[in-house]
Order: C-alpha cells, then sequence, then structure tokens
C-alpha cells in the first residue's frame, strides 16, 4: 500500500473565535478542549494508521515557529513545513503539498485535513479512512461526508449517490476481492451544495442523500495534480515553479513569493470537487465538529449538570446552557440563559449564542478602528519564548519576558528605546555592548539607546524576566536585527 501522507491546513485565522483566537495566534493553535491544542488533536488521532509518512504542515510566515514548537511537543520531529508567502485557499496549498510530497515519495496517497476540527470517535474515523484509502487507490478523489443530526445552516453539504451500486463502490470491491461489504459505504458524489436555508436544510436531513461537507479529503498526489492541471492549469504551474524555486529556512520551505501570487485564489471544491467525474464520499459519523464558534465550542466541551460549559476561574448562578471561558480572572454569571462570555486579559466577549456566527463583525470594526486587539495577543509568542505587555504609558511599557530553556534573543539595537531588566527566576546571559555577563535571580542590567545587546538563557529552566522599556517610541518596528538564529530580518 502507498505511503498516506498527512497534509495539514493550518493558515486560517478563526475570527469566529475571538477574543481568544487572533491572528497572530488562530484557533487550531488553543487548548479549547483538554490539553492538547486542536492542531496537535489532528495529529494524535492519526497514531497507529499503517504506512503514514511524515506529516506536511501548510501555513504561514506569523505562525510558523508555533506550527514547529507544537508538532515538537507531541514527539514528532520529522514534518515537512511548507510557508506561503500570502494566502491562495485550499487548492493551491494543496498543489504545493503534493509537489513537496511527490519530491519525497513515488506517489504517496495526500490525506488532507484542517488543523481545527474535533473528531471524538477516533475508531470510527479510522473504519472510514480505511474504506477511502481502498477507492482513492483506484483513482478516485475521496472527501468524508458527515453524517448530519440537525438541520445546519453553518455548512456545506454534499449530495451522494447510492452506495452499494456506486461506481466507485463497485469498482473498489471488484478489483480488491473484498466484497461488496468492504466498498458499501463508497458513495459517488453527485454534488456540492453550498448554505442552505433552514426549511432547505430539514429537507436534506430528511432525506439521507445529504452530508456536511468536512473539508478532508484523500486522493493520490499525482492524480490530484492531473485533476487540477485540467481545470486549473495556470495555479498547478504557479505552484510548481514556487516549490521549485522555493528557499530553505532553518525547518521550513520558504515557498517563492512571486510565483506563488500568480496563482489563481480557489478552494479545493471549486477548483477540482465540483467539476471532476471521480469524487466519491464516504460517511462519518464520528462525532465530528468544526469548532467554528463559540456555540459550538460549548457543544463539544464536557458540561455540568445544567448543561453549561466552564473553562477556567469562573462561578455560575442560576444559569443554563452558557459557555463561561476565564483566561486571566476570575468570572462570574448570574440568571443567565444561552449566553457565551469569553474573557481575556485585554478584551471580554458576552453574546447570545444564537449570534455565534456574527463574532467577525465584531472584528472587523476593530480592524477598521486599526485596533491591535483585533489581531494581536497580550501576550505574543516568539521562536524564543513569548511576552506579556502588562502595562505602559506615553514613554514607558512594562513586559514580561519567558525565554525558553538554551534559546536565545537576536543580536539588535533600537534607535529609541532603552530597556531595564530584572531577572525574577533563572539565568539570563547578556551581552551589553562590548560585555558579556550573568545575571541571576533579583539582577538587572541597563541597555542604553543605540546600544548593541542581545538576551539568551543558558540554564535549564526558563529564563524570566520583567523589562522596563523608556523612550519616545516603544513600537516592535524600532528593532534592528544584526544577528539571529531564527533567520528573522
Amino acid at each position: 500500500m502507498n505511503t498516506m501522507i498527512p497534509v495539514v491546513l493550518c493558515g486560517g485565522s478563526g475570527s469566529r473565535l475571538w477574543p481568544l483566537s487572533r491572528e497572530s495566534y488562530p484557533k487550531q493553535f488553543l487548548r479549547l478542549l483538554g490539553g492538547a491544542s486542536l492542531l496537535q488533536q489532528t495529529l494524535q488521532r492519526l497514531s497507529g494508521v499503517p504506512d503514514l509518512g511524515a506529516p506536511i504542515l501548510v501555513t504561514g510566515e506569523s505562525t510558523r515557529f508555533v506550527v514547529a514548537e507544537q508538532v515538537r511537543e507531541i514527539g514528532i520531529d520529522n514534518a515537512q513545513i511548507l510557508l506561503e508567502p500570502m494566502r491562495r485557499n485550499t487548492a493551491p496549498a494543496i498543489a504545493s503539498a503534493a509537489l513537496h510530497a511527490l519530491s519525497l515519495h513515488e506517489d504517496p496517497m495526500l490525506l488532507v485535513l484542517p488543523s481545527d476540527h474535533v473528531i471524538k470517535d477516533r475508531a470510527a474515523f479510522a473504519a472510514a479512512l480505511a474504506h477511502a484509502r481502498t477507492a482513492a487507490a483506484r483513482g478516485d478523489l475521496m472527501t468524508f461526508g458527515i453524517q448530519p443530526d440537525r438541520p445546519e445552516t453553518g455548512y456545506g453539504y454534499i449530495r451522494a449517490g447510492a452506495g452499494a451500486g456506486a461506481e466507485a463502490g463497485a469498482r473498489a470491491a471488484t478489483d480488491t476481492g473484498a466484497g461488496r461489504a468492504a466498498a458499501g459505504p463508497v458513495r459517488p458524489v453527485l454534488e456540492f451544495v453550498e448554505k442552505p436555508n433552514l426549511a432547505t436544510a430539514r429537507q436534506y436531513l430528511e432525506s439521507r442523500d445529504f452530508f456536511w461537507n468536512s473539508g478532508m479529503f484523500l486522493f493520490s498526489a499525482r492524480r490530484y495534480l492531473e485533476e487540477l492541471s485540467q481545470f486549473e492549469p495556470a495555479m498547478v504551474e504557479a505552484c510548481r515553479t514556487a516549490h521549485q524555486k522555493g528557499v530553505r529556512d532553518i525547518d521550513f520551505l520558504r515557498l517563492d513569493t512571486d510565483a506563488y501570487a500568480s496563482s489563481p485564489d480557489k478552494a479545493v471544491d471549486h477548483a477540482v470537487m465540483e467539476r471532476t467525474d471521480r469524487a466519491a464520499m464516504v460517511p462519518l459519523d464520528a462525532g465530528w465538529n468544526d469548532i467554528g464558534s463559540w456555540a459550538s465550542v460549548r457543544d463539544a466541551s464536557d458540561k455540568d449538570e445544567h448543561d453549561n460549559a466552564v473553562q477556567g476561574d469562573a462561578m455560575l448562578e442560576d444559569c443554563e446552557d452558557c459557555l463561561v471561558h476565564s483566561s486571566s480572572r476570575l468570572v462570574t454569571a448570574v440568571g443567565l440563559r444561552n449566553v457565551v462570555v469569553i474573557e481575556t486579559p485585554d478584551g471580554v466577549l458576552v453574546m447570545n449564542a444564537d449570534k455565534a456566527q456574527d463574532t467577525r463583525k465584531i472584528v472587523n470594526r476593530l480592524l477598521e478602528q486599526g485596533r491591535s486587539e483585533a489581531t494581536q495577543h497580550r501576550q505574543v509568542f516568539r521562536p524564543w519564548g513569548s511576552y506579556d505587555c502588562i502595562g505602559g504609558g506615553g514613554r514607558f511599557q512594562v513586559k514580561r519576558i519567558v525565554v525558553k530553556e538554551g534559546a536565545k534573543l537576536s543580536l539588535q539595537m533600537h534607535h529609541h528605546r532603552a530597556e531595564h531588566w530584572v531577572v525574577v527566576s533563572g539565568t539570563a546571559k547578556v551581552t551589553n555592548g562590548d560585555s558579556d555577563y550573568l545575571l541571576s535571580e533579583n539582577q538587572s542590567t541597563y541597555i542604553p539607546i543605540g546600544v548593541v545587546h542581545s538576551l539568551e538563557n543558558p540554564g535549564k529552566i526558563p529564563l524570566e524576566l520583567i523589562e522596563i522599556q523608556s523612550g519616545g517610541y516603544l513600537g516592535e518596528d524600532d528593532i534592528v536585527r544584526l544577528q539571529d538564529r531564527y533567520g528573522r530580518s
């Protein structure tokens, strides 16, 4: 059996889960349901799948180090990470992954997965995957249709033909000698349907021929590129050139900017799946949830006896059907019904759960006003660790900085600000002009304006320090990097 390569798409912004999900740290990296992030859960549920190759993850510049760190956290050290210079939707992202997979394997299967879904029944998922793999090995382009349990207006749908008599299913049964039992779940795709109104969604639910479009696919890398070349030749050429001209950057492959920019911007559904005559589907009933809104987070969470989902330091009295999430302080609620409350250090969202799809309207208004809360958390992650802006004024700013063991900030200088560092825990190795020295707990140092400096953690535990900035301009763009082990300019 051909090697199967997971292709995980992790470049989305997840604006409907604001204020927890933001452009710089979107929902796929959040630990919304347990100790692992949604991205990590996506990879972990593949444990035990036979003939599985190293995953390919497609992401952007701003989240590349977060992806690398989260993959390493779960013990995957052979992941291939492709960097899109800009977003061009799912069809070019998958094409780039297919080209990269073919540079490493003869003709692998590509299991295309969004990075932000929940699947509770791993056994059911593995069974559906096995059926899809048999059909994909014969050249079909497989997708997974979610068995609907309600008239949902927020999802696109797939209309499927008969199962046992489907061309794809019959072909798989005949070719493998496995009989109709093995091929029965495979059904031909008759059409992809856009999000319906409520009355139409009710009809779909009753018909049993309509399934939610999961956005998960399985096909051989070569077959996908053959079909895409037929319908979108310019896209294939742009992605091929972007891959050929791609540049290795530490653990990443950076696709060529100009070539990738010339690719059409299309989803894989519109570019291939709606146009091919070889699309087939396997039904999936495995506790799937796309975590597309705070209402879906509530539905996927563990609940108390009043159907409330409580995350973090929160206390509820006489509340029902609520989701309350606290990140940094005690949150209390009294007498609420069907309400979502999400607290972060720099923003609070309160809304009726029936309006969960409208969160992005708030994000759009924040963007229009140029407010940083739309895209940035107060805590900002970097390849060396993170910093948290805990206070500030007109000419000063206070940050809590955490440097991972063995990590080092760039050798840099600032034109407009001075910095005072106070070590809270751990050991700091400081470069300050021509001097190099160590600082331990409760020791401090001062970096004048214009002086070249760097900070490193030589120890075996995280380094935590307080940084007090002072000066006429305190923006993050006042950094002149002279050397950087992470390849940042």
